[in-house]
């Protein structure tokens, strides 16, 4: 029988055979020295492998992530995501005003309360038994119940108060994740919510979102309203101010040329004649346009530097000076000021620029609130229109001049991080 000592033995040996086969002899090269040009350039070589092998990595981590299926149970809660994909605001309900909105959701409230009082917002099985005792399994059914119910209900109700003006969709799923975990959890009590509860709190979601939508959409209204008034009332004090600096000019000539009638200046009367003559027809311009509310002009601006090189803006002033309006709309809340292409006097301004948005109705920038009067289209495009409806255009320039914007995009960072802060 082999003792400890003699099975210890055979396991020293390689120990010391290592040991003297590693010491290196005196006055041997040095096996570190003699590799040390082959292991840096393996290094070299190694690195780029790690590198090329990196951007293989991170490629097709980047294709797994398109190409991920997102499970059933998760809900999106990205809120850009879900409104790009649902695109335009369509009301569930749609009703004339807010105060209706406000009237239909109370009736809703109503109804979830006698949900609740009726204790018909939760279904449960009444033959589930707890200790082989009916009354105690009813017991904890109803418990039960009351904790399902006031789960659902948070949920809804979180729902509701972080609920954004146009986007139903993610509340939507929300509470219908929250109707399948309580149908999972609940199952050996056949436990579930309602249905038509769940429908009702459904319809408050939606009617909670369309109600939003409406009071936005009305704050809008009255805003552009209020800025309508104040145009009108601005144009209004132009043309009456204009008015009078035309009556006061034309009585300073004919006073004019009753005294040199009265001299016997009869070639000095006939021209004042002829600019008096002048001024009443200023004076019934500024009439025909103080009384007609239609009449206007129609103008075609960009903004290179703000917009780019492919979107218009075409608009409507009934300013005595159409460019002071130009000037209002290029004033600190862009970069650069508006470049002018036309601007065309119509005595039916309103039908006009209704004509031009129909016209490049597809082109429209903003298909949610089409007051906003931007269009993806060039001047030259524009032009053809306006030409075809009004005849010859007198003036037109196709070309922005953009002096600003030339004039400082020398100066920007030409990094792509600067420029990708800027854009």
């Amino acid at each position: 029988m082999p003792t400890a000592t003699s099975e210890a033995a055979p396991l020293l040996a390689p120990t010391d055979a290592t040991t003297q086969t590693s010491a290196p002899l005196l006055g041997s090269p040095s096996p570190v020295s003699s590799l040390a040009s082959p292991v840096s350039a393996a290094s070299d070589t190694d690195t780029s492998l790690l590198r090329a092998k990196i951007v293989d990595l991170q490629a097709e981590v980047q294709r797994l992530r398109e190409s991920a299926v997102v499970p059933t149970d998760v809900v999106d809660l990205n809120d850009e995501r879900v409104l790009q994909e649902v695109g335009i605001y369509r009301y569930h309900h749609p009703l004339e005003n807010s105060e209706e909105f406000r009237e239909r959701l109370q009736s809703i409230q109503n109804r979830i309360t006698q949900f609740v009082l009726d204790k018909a917002a939760i279904l449960a099985s009444d033959m589930f038994t707890f200790n082989n005792s009916l009354a105690k399994g009813r017991k904890m059914t109803s418990d039960f119940s009351k904790l399902m119910l006031r789960a659902y209900n948070s949920e809804a109700d979180s729902c509701v108060r972080s609920l954004r003006a146009g986007n139903v969709v993610t509340a939507e799923r929300r509470l219908e994740a929250s109707v399948v975990s309580i149908a999972k959890l609940g199952a050996m009590m056949e436990m579930r919510v309602n249905p038509d509860y769940h429908a009702l709190r459904i319809e408050e979601l939606q009617l909670t979102a369309d109600f939003a939508m409406k009071v936005q959409e009305e704050r809008e209204l009255a805003r552009e309203e209020r800025e309508r008034l104040r145009e009108e009332r601005r144009v209004e004090l132009e043309l009456a101010a204009e008015r009078e600096r035309l009556a006061k000019e034309r009585q300073h000539y004919e006073n004019a040329m009753r005294a040199l009638e009265a001299s016997g200046d009869t070639a000095g009367a006939a021209e004042l004649a002829e600019k008096v003559a002048e001024l009443d027809g200023a004076i019934a311009q500024n009439d025909f346009r103080a009384a007609n509310i239609r009449a206007g002009y129609v103008y075609v601006i960009s903004n290179v530097g703000a917009l780019g090189h492919n979107m218009v803006k075409i608009g409507m002033t009934r300013r005595l000076e159409p460019l002071d309006r130009v000037r209002e709309l290029g004033d600190a809340s862009v970069p650069f000021p508006f470049d002018v292409h036309a601007i065309y006097f119509s005595e039916d301004a309103v039908t006009l620029e209704n004509e031009l948005h129909h016209a490049f109705a597809d082109a429209r920038v903003n298909r949610v609130n089409e007051r906003r009067e931007f269009f993806f289209a060039t001047p030259m495009q524009v032009r053809d229109v306006l030409a075809a409806k009004v005849g010859n255009l007198l003036e037109f320039s196709e070309q922005p001049e953009s002096t600003q914007y030339l004039q400082s995009k020398g100066y920007w960072p030409t990094t792509d991080l600067a420029r990708s802060e800027l854009g």
